[in-house]
């Protein structure tokens, strides 16, 4: 009996075991981070699965069976079946969370190495604790050698937003998204001299960087997915979703620089910043609320050196004698050769001449004998400058510009949220607001310059443009599940950004004493909605994704006030074609006084516009493993515009398993871009008047009359075809991973911000190409005139190169290592694509002329190369980053190579200046120093640029013989011209272009804690 039971039992077991049961569980990081996408198999058999957004799995097994837990950079985990749970931790340095990406790839468990297309991952963690950088454009522009963003100075609008290139492409070029929804552009278009120059990016800066938790930069066309813009890639913002936390952060630091301070030295440029960040739960699993806080204040820097040139004359000296007498000579004319006050204005010189102690006998003499205004401006012509800054203790360097970074204060919030109304559905919401006050300058107005006025500004001044920045956003959706297994996504996403100009310490001469010293000149608004509903789901080895998209965009010129863009009279009235000219404002020379706010005149009732257009979308999103090995994602969208109808664009991509360490992967696509509001319809223009008739001149609107007169088509989108090959690499035991991406982008129709067009001058027989471009100018009411127009094919190809490492050596002892660089270039493809009659009369290289070349080309380093090193021990942490910035060219010309010309070349049978300076590669180091206080405090102390090191110096004046056409070849035997980049040496570095701005070594200390 005994023998019989024991029998039963044995087989009762056997059965129990040979039983298959339901066995779940959660897959985790070192770091307790779930792991989607983990892929799980019963070792010996078929049977698999992966791991859900959440990390959870469930497989059915048998007791005693043996399970295999693989995730790409991660350790490999084997772990026998005991019971129903079977929770997983997998170890190792690879890829965590952080490297599950949500752009390339609709399928929400896709890593960045199992990608199609090469995408970069930057974790904010370490940089918001370990760099110098404080701001986006900054952080990504040393950490992306793909990404290229610097400051500029004397531009404008664009000292204040940063124009940002990705893979060396324009600003417009490159898709931004924040959480996966597309973030709206800035308000300003780049119209001066910068890289950049005729595109509008998006305000990075606007976004605080302490809200971020990492950011994904996908390097390849993706317009087929995610729409305009994204010809040069996509760069998707992940904000911070952290709960029962408070983290802040202590910033402060400067210039600590041999050139701080106009080249005198000690520090300027204070940045001083304050981050607060905090999250906590909605009382419900899953759900969440994070705010973020900053506040910044960041001085100026200034780099030029002791101004050169003439600044007083001797009617300056006088003038000045006299006010401090009590008698303002000024106010005695309005013009100089129409004044009842002719003797009292010379009897007021020769009484207050004698007082100019430095003034020669022989000026003095001929000042006194002056009978007539005309002979008193012969005897006054002449250079005061070294007597007056001596008489009013003044000194050159106090006539400098302020050439380098601007100041700025700002205040910025941003918020994320998410509350799961049930298993299935999830409401979220997520935007911010950002207020920055910028400050900047322009050209110093010098007291003998009649665009100055010295009975207000004795000593001239520096005009500032202040700018108002005010940017909002706000998005809010619905997430979850339909029908059981379908993932929707239903969003509303809008944004605001906002610039107004303030024009500061600075006067309409036209006006004189009754000038304002304070003009609002109007400002420029960008407002955009975007409506989404996107659809995926896995079914086997395919994901389908699809949606669609609405979307609404606003454009607006608000006007400034009228003394800031009105030219004067002498007797307060608006100048028009018929003013005669003895009541025009002159200065004592008789040299007219302009109108408008000096540096900036504001925007005309004529330029105000308000603009819309609306765009409609659909897309398909196809991704299929077609084995375990390849994998075949593919695209399609389909997309209307309100104002130039239809594009549909494709996208192929594929990534191969040579083993499992190595992927090969590739892409092709079309893409587009969409002309932008601000293309079309920005416009900014003055009013000349020739033979009493007003003609304009300035940036005309696309749209306008003098555009179709002069046979400027309208705008249409850009068009790209693009293609990528790539592989990734790792080697587990050296704990390596290594990428290489080469790739092609073909843009046709090219939207470039052309140089002005000239009306001709003369007289010219009717039929003839400049008479008909006469009378098209005539009929536009122009005489010079700036559009946008699609006037170019381009092409570009690089690679980039993706290196990383980390190892233990125990003891708490780590390194991380990231080497990465880029390599590109861009050309023009084919003719310039120019109206007939412009063409005609030789003003075709005006449409893209070689210093919209040089910008396009050679303005950014096209080789850039970043070596990053993280060294943990204990509680100290170290961090050292070297990057290299290849060699740039420099748009202006001069005799750079010192053989006593300008070199020239004959481009469309017109003598182009060919010979740039060029700036050379540098290596700019970054080194910083942590230590852990206790668990919830940390110092960093670190400096960038540690080496203080400079662009190459600007050329100084200079006499060179420039090319001209003679004979229908270049020639050089015309008298030398002066030339002078440095700009009487205030930019002693190019204003231009720069590889990494000018300001030298930057020393910072940063506090932070983490309760």
């Amino acid at each position: 009996m005994k023998k019989l039971l024991f029998i039963l039992t044995l087989i009762f077991s056997v059965g129990l075991t040979a039983q298959e049961i339901k066995i779940s569980g959660v897959v985790t990081d070192e770091s307790k981070s779930t792991l989607p996408g983990t892929t799980i198999v019963v070792k010996g058999t078929k049977k698999g699965t992966t791991s859900d957004s959440d990390g959870k799995y469930t497989i059915t097994a048998k007791t005693g069976d043996v399970i295999q837990f693989s995730y790409v950079g991660l350790e490999t985990k084997s772990v026998t079946v005991t019971g129903s749970t079977l929770n997983v931790t997998l170890m190792g340095a690879g890829e965590s969370l952080q490297d599950v990406v949500v752009i390339g790839s609709r399928n929400p468990t896709r890593t960045v190495t199992e990608s199609a297309v090469p995408i970069d991952v930057i974790s904010m963690k370490e940089i918001a604790s370990q760099g110098p950088q404080v701001n986006l454009n900054q952080i990504l522009n040393m950490v992306a050698p793909s990404f290229t963003s610097n400051t500029t100075t004397v531009a404008d609008g664009t000292d204040h937003i940063d124009p940002a290139q990705l893979r060396g492409l324009g600003p417009d070029q490159v898709l931004v998204l924040v959480n996966g929804k597309r973030r709206h552009t800035s308000a300003l278009v780049n119209i001066n001299g910068s890289p950049g120059r005729g595109s509008v990016g998006t305000d990075l800066n606007a976004i605080p960087a302490f809200a971020i938790d990492k950011i994904e930069v996908l390097r390849d066309g993706a317009s087929a997915q995610y729409g305009s813009d994204a010809i040069a890639g996509v760069i998707n913002i992940n904000v911070k979703k952290n709960t029962n936390k408070l983290d802040v952060n202590l910033f402060g630091g400067g210039n600590f620089s041999k050139n701080a301070n106009d080249h005198s030295g000690g520090v300027d440029g204070g940045n001083y910043q304050l981050d607060l960040n905090y999250g906590t739960g909605l009382g419900k699993e899953k759900s969440f609320i994070n705010a973020t806080a900053s506040f910044q204040l960041r001085d100026a820097t200034s780099r030029a050196k002791d101004v050169t040139g003439t600044l007083f004359n001797a009617y300056n000296a006088v003038e000045d004698r006299a006010a401090a007498a009590g008698t303002n000579i000024n106010a005695l004319f309005g013009n100089i050769t129409n004044t009842p006050n002719t003797l009292q204005i010379l009897s007021a010189i020769k009484t207050y001449a004698p007082a100019v102690g430095y003034f020669t006998p022989g000026q003095q003499t001929a000042i006194l004998g002056a009978t007539t205004i005309a002979q008193m401006q012969t005897a006054l012509n002449f250079d005061a400058t070294a007597g007056e800054l001596a008489y009013r203790n003044l000194e050159r360097k106090d006539f400098n510009m302020k050439v380098g970074q601007s100041a700025v204060k700002s205040a910025q919030f941003f918020l994320n949220a998410a509350y799961p109304i049930n298993d299935k559905l999830e409401a979220y919401a997520f935007g911010g607001t950002s207020y920055r006050d910028g400050e900047a300058a322009g050209f110093y107005r010098r007291p003998n310059q009649s665009r100055g006025y010295s009975g207000l500004y004795p000593n001239g001044f520096l005009p500032e443009i202040h700018t108002e920045i005010n940017d909002v956003s706000i998005a809010a959706g619905l997430r979850g599940m339909l029908f059981e297994n379908w993932n929707f996504d239903l969003s509303n996403t809008y944004g605001r950004n906002a610039l107004d100009y303030s024009i500061e310490n600075t006067v309409n001469s036209s006006m004189r004493e009754s000038s304002p010293t304070v003009f609002d000149a109007g400002g420029l608004a960008f407002a955009q909605n975007t409506l989404n509903f996107d659809i995926n789901r896995k079914i086997d080895k395919l994901n389908i994704a699809f949606g669609a998209e609405y979307r609404n965009e606003n454009f607006k010129i608000n006007e400034g006030v009228p003394d800031s863009y009105n030219l004067y009279d002498i007797n307060g009235g608006i100048v028009t074609g018929t003013t005669p000219n003895n009541i025009k404002v002159t200065d004592f020379f008789n040299a007219a006084r302009p109108g408008g706010a000096q540096v900036f005149p504001g925007f005309r009732p004529s330029n105000a516009i308000d603009k819309g257009r609306n765009s409609f979308a659909i897309y398909i999103d196809l991704e299929y493993d077609v084995t375990e090995k390849w994998l075949v994602n593919g695209a399609l969208r389909f997309e209307n515009y309100s104002d130039f109808g239809n594009t549909t664009n494709f996208k192929v991509a594929t990534r191969y398993k040579l083993t499992e360490n190595v992927n090969l992967r590739g892409a092709v696509s079309t893409g587009f871009r969409a002309p932008s509001l601000h293309q079309i319809y920005f416009n900014s223009t003055a009013t000349q008047f020739v033979g009493g008739v007003p003609f304009e001149v300035g940036t005309f609107s696309n749209d306008s009359q003098p555009a179709q007169a002069l046979g400027i088509p309208k705008l249409k989108q850009e068009e790209s075809k693009s293609a990528s090959i790539g592989f990734t690499a790792k080697i587990p035991t050296a704990n390596l991973t290594l990428t290489a991406d080469a790739y092609v982008v073909q843009i046709d129709d090219r939207v470039v911000l052309t140089d002005q067009f000239a009306r001709p001058a003369g007289t010219f027989a009717a039929g003839t190409p400049q008479r008909d471009l006469q009378l098209q100018f005539d009929a536009a009411g122009a005489t010079a005139a700036t559009f946008f127009a699609n006037a170019i094919n381009t092409e570009s190809k690089g690679i980039d190169i993706v290196i990383s490492h980390k190892t233990s050596f125990g003891n708490n002892i780590s390194l991380k290592s990231d080497l990465s660089g880029t390599f590109s270039e861009t050309y023009r493809v084919g003719a310039i694509k120019g109206s007939p009659t412009l063409v005609a009369n030789g003003q075709v290289n005006r449409y893209y002329s070689e210093a919209s070349r040089v910008y396009l080309q050679e303005a950014i380093p096209r080789v850039k190369a970043n070596l990053s090193n993280s060294l943990s021990y204990k509680k100290f942490d170290f961090f050292l980053r070297n990057v290299y910035f290849g060699k740039v060219t420099d748009p202006n010309t001069a005799d750079a190579n010192g053989d006593g010309r300008v070199e020239g070349a004959l481009v469309n049978g017109q003598v182009v200046e060919v010979e740039h300076p060029i700036w050379g590669a540098k290596i700019i180091t970054d080194l910083s120093v942590g230590f852990k206080l206790t668990e919830a405090a940390k110092i960093v102390i670190g400096a960038n640029n540690l080496f203080d090191i400079y662009p190459d110096e600007n050329l100084g004046p200079q006499n060179a013989i420039k090319p001209r056409l003679v004979g229908g070849a270049v020639d050089y035997t015309a008298a030398p011209s002066a030339i002078d980049l440095s700009n009487a040496n205030q930019f002693v570095y190019s204003r231009n272009t720069s590889q990494f701005g000018m300001n030298g070594r930057f020393l910072f200390a940063r506090l932070s804690f983490s309760f």
